[in-house]
């Protein structure tokens, strides 16, 4: 006797499962412009390195002799891969089996993947498109009762934002629970034109207002990637799948390592000319940030997060003669580089995710202060402000600033850990203070100038005496700024400091991990 019927019974069951939900809804999906989850799994993944988990879970039917007549399966399809040769966790939702909604799940193929990825320290990606909540008003009726609201396992969520690398893509339409899944990540992408994010779709934010939307309108990309709640957005899957390697290329696979060093392919004493040019002497002229930063880092290595959220700071990942850095860098065209409440915000969660794994930060720091006026009070800008600077005099990962142009008021002061030995530069432009003099003088100075037969010539004359008296020489002198280098010279030294940060980046789980 053999062991052959039993294993036939098996093939027989994981070919029914491998249907999804039959060959019209996957058709549905493909006519959609959208893959199918298994499909989507063997895109993402190194080739033949899946190797499912629950390939059988699903509703089954029985004949009168209890033999089998027919299996639907689960709608999540999970299991362990590689990407770029590293172990990770993979779950995708099966929108062909009843719209990726709980009414088809087994909640503990969900428990299971986040478990896994938690208890074995492997970065997680969930490629997510339904619900997959409580249940759809017509579970009500196959239950016969209504669902109390409950997340059991969201600890594992939780838990993992603070462990594991974990990538959020929504392939689809997504809504309550599962745009709970994407939005708890350290990295989230969607689709363009394809997905949409909602707390509720339109069926039922239509039902209750006079204003009718379509999925675009109420929860698109752009909609989203405004808001701060996603984080990019890619033309097609296959790009969603490339920005998804790419974040964990920089990543640890838990927080009990370091971020690896990549290749060293770029000159570290590459000295860049333009950069001696690069910020114009008129303060009131603006200049482009992204291409100052790419001349800086490691060539072709800066992966820049959350762009269309919070204008005035630029975030992302790069690399320095090889080694992971968490980049901030001001941007001017938006408020002059000026901290608003959601710039507040996105720096404040960009750091948490900057010591959750290990990440030396380097900052390009042009900022005038917060944004002022009374729309910036009505956003509790000050408030998001001081929540944004705890963030960092709470982090121990080390910190190299570089103040390219201004530095005033407390956001400007929010350049650095105060609490720990950073490095600081300035470059010959940089400017700082308690208030910009423009406007500063005429609170300041308000008894001289009334009293000033040539109100004009006046501040003139005050504006250039206090102009030689902010100098950063000045500041040098007292050692306020402990060094002003040459522009050009500015990726010499923050390669020098990456090989000092390198031994003291730390290990393990923060006490300040990052929440979504």
């Amino acid at each position: 006797m053999s062991w052959q019927p039993e294993m036939d019974e098996l093939r027989r069951r994981q070919e029914m499962t491998k249907r999804m939900g039959g060959a019209d809804k996957v058709k549905r999906q493909h006519d959609g412009g959208r893959l199918t989850v298994r499909e989507r799994i063997d895109r993402l993944v190194d080739d033949g390195s899946f190797r499912e988990i629950g390939s059988v879970a699903g509703k089954a039917e029985y004949d009168g002799r209890n033999d089998l007549v027919d299996l639907t399966p689960a709608n999540a399809v999970m299991g362990r891969a590689r990407i770029d040769g590293r172990p990770v966790a993979v779950t995708g939702d099966d929108f062909t089996v009843r719209g990726g909604s709980a009414d088809a799940t087994i909640k503990e193929k969900d428990i299971f993947i986040e478990r896994f990825a938690n208890q074995y320290r492997v970065p997680l990606v969930r490629m997510i498109e339904g619900s997959g909540g409580g249940g759809s008003v017509k579970t009500i009726e196959t239950t016969g009762r209504a669902n109390v609201p409950g997340v059991r396992g969201w600890e594992w969520v939780v838990q993992n934002m603070g462990t594991v690398p974990t990538v959020g893509l929504g392939l689809g339409s997504v809504a309550g629970l599962g745009a709970a899944r994407l939005a708890a990540t350290h990295f989230s992408v969607m689709v363009k034109e394809v997905s949409a994010m909602f707390v509720a779709g339109p069926p039922v934010v239509n039902r209750l207002s006079p204003k009718q939307f379509d999925k675009q309108e109420l929860g698109g990309w752009e909609i989203q990637l405004r808001a701060g709640a996603i984080d990019e957005a890619a033309d097609s899957e296959d790009e969603a799948f490339a920005c998804a390697r790419r974040f964990l290329s920089y990543m640890p696979s838990s927080v009990d390592e370091a971020p690896a060093r990549g290749t060293q392919t770029d000159d570290p004493k590459r000295r860049e000319e333009s950069l001696f040019e690069a910020i114009p002497r008129d303060i009131r002229k603006v200049y482009r940030i992204r291409p100052i930063v790419e001349k800086i880092v490691d060539k072709g290595s800066f992966f820049e997060m959350g762009k269309l959220y919070g204008r005035s700071v630029v975030t992302g990942l790069a690399r320095v003669d090889g080694w992971p850095v968490a980049v901030m860098a001001s941007d001017p065209m938006f408020y002059g580089g000026g901290w608003t409440a959601d710039a507040c915000q996105k720096v404040a969660r960009f750091v948490d995710l900057a010591e959750t794994f290990h990440l030396p930060v380097v900052y390009f720091c042009d900022c005038p202060g917060f944004l002022i006026g009374l729309e910036a009070e009505k956003s509790g800008v000050i408030r998001q402000g001081v929540r944004t600077m705890s963030a960092m005099f709470q982090s121990t990962v080390p910190w190299c600033t570089f103040i390219i142009r201004n530095a005033f008021g407390v956001a400007g002061a929010a350049h650095q850990n105060g609490s720990r030995l950073n490095w600081r530069y300035a470059w010959p432009s940089g400017r700082w203070g308690s208030l910009p003099l423009e406007g500063g003088i005429e609170a300041a100075y308000r008894a001289d100038l009334d009293a000033a037969p040539d109100r004009k010539a006046k501040m003139e004359e005050i504006e250039d005496r206090l102009n030689k008296l902010r100098s950063p020489f000045r500041s040098a002198e007292s050692f306020w700024i402990e060094e002003i280098i040459d522009p050009r010279d500015t990726r010499q030294v923050l390669c020098e400091f990456v090989e000092l940060a390198a031994p003291v980046r730390g290990s393990g789980r923060s006490s300040m991990w990052m929440r979504p």
